[in-house]
Parts: structure tokens; sequence; C-alpha cells
């Protein structure tokens, strides 16, 4: 009967031409709530582990909570590093959620050094524990953050973060954050502690964000539905 059901589902779905959009499933993301934002963004989502699946996608969420290191291990046990640095290469929308966002670069500082998907040159580094004031502050950084324009971008416009204002804020739970190299892939930041974090990048067709936009809000809900559109 359920089979009857998601094939009638995924019937309607293409003729209410609704936007594609699969998730990646390694087995270290918070699936089912990427799955419910994107539907109640009006998306036909497939959570999937399926190498021929996801490397014939048309638009991909790579989620992802704990460790940068367990998650590349698992990516890589199941072959799907290839297959999202294939997807990348040949243009597909890519977004990286929290540890998904992290992996999509070149290294991380977690529990040692650690290889990324090599897709946006940088590094993962640690959340400082001191403010700029030099007073501890809490890591993991938990919370919400309003994002913030970095000093060499003028807009979002064409962005990801397309008819989002600076100042909106969106929900964090992280350790370690993004430190791309080259400054026009930071999309946006927060401050905690006075201190530029990293909340969302942008190369090309390769997208990722920091927070959790499915935990978001009507902001989070927002920057999903921008993603379907590109």
């Amino acid at each position: 009967m359920c089979v009857v059901l998601r094939a009638k589902l995924a019937s309607v779905c293409e003729t209410m031409n609704l936007p594609e959009v699969t998730v990646v499933d390694y087995g270290v993301g918070n699936l089912l709530s990427v799955r419910r934002g994107l539907e109640r963004c009006g998306a036909s989502v497939v959570v999937t582990s399926d190498p021929d699946k996801i490397y014939s996608a048309r638009k991909v969420v790579l989620p992802g909570v704990g460790a940068f290191s367990n998650g590349m291990a698992e990516l890589q046990r199941t072959g799907l590093d290839t297959i999202v640095q294939s997807l990348a290469a040949r243009g597909v929308p890519l977004l990286g959620i929290c540890l998904g966002m992290q992996l999509l670069l070149d290294e991380s500082e977690e529990f040692g050094k650690t290889a990324g998907l090599g897709l946006v040159p940088g590094r993962v580094v640690p959340v400082p524990a001191l403010s700029t004031g030099g007073f501890p502050q809490k890591v993991p950084h938990i919370g919400w953050s309003p994002l913030a324009l970095p000093v060499k971008r003028q807009s979002w416009e064409s962005s990801l973060l397309q008819g989002i204002k600076a100042g909106e804020a969106v929900y964090f739970v992280h350790s370690f954050m993004a430190d791309p190299f080259e400054p026009k892939d930071r999309l946006a930041e927060c401050f905690y502690g006075g201190v530029p974090v990293l909340a969302a990048l942008e190369r090309g067709n390769v997208m990722g964000c920091q927070f959790h936009p499915e935990k978001s809000g009507e902001v989070g809900l927002k920057i999903l539905s921008r993603f379907l559109t590109i």
C-alpha cells in the first residue's frame, strides 16, 4: 500500500511541476527536519543514499550534524564523496547545511586535520572561546544570531540569501566554523562575542549555511525557497 501511495504522490508532484530536491543520507544528518522544511517550501523531496539517484539529481542538499571526521568517513565509505564532487563540477546546485557546509571546504582542524571535499578553498577552525574583549564565552555557539554582510560584500542580490535583510536572525548550533580563504566566498556572517563567524558561503553553484534554515522559522524557509529557484 505504501509503495502505491508513494507512486501516486510522485505522479502528482510531476503533474504539479514541483521543484525536485535530493537530500543526501550518509548517516549523520538530521534528515526529517530538513525534509519537512523543504516540503513546507513546496518541494518534492527524495531522501536517499543511492549513488545513482544522487548523481542524477537536479538539486542536492548535504545535511549533517556531529564531527567532521565522522562525516567524511561516512561519505568516503559509501563512495558519496566523489558523487558530490562530481555534482559540483557539473554545476548542479548544492547546499550544505551545518556540518554539510563544513565538509565542502578543504580541511578541518577538528580532532586533528581531516581532508574535506575541497569544493571551497578554506579550512574549518574552532569557534573562539574568548570574546573580542578577552572574556570567556560558551562553546558551542547555540541560539539565534542576526545575519550580517561581510565587509567586502555589498548585497545579497542574486545569491542564496536574496530577499533576506541584514539583522534577520537564524538558529545556530556549532563548535567549529568555516573559514574560506577567498573573501568573495563569504556570503554572510554573524558575530559571537564580537568575533565574526561565517554564517553562509557561496561559490558558484556550491552554497552552504552554518545555521539550520529548517529550524530558523520564516527566515529559514525563505532561504530554502530561494534555493529551490536556483
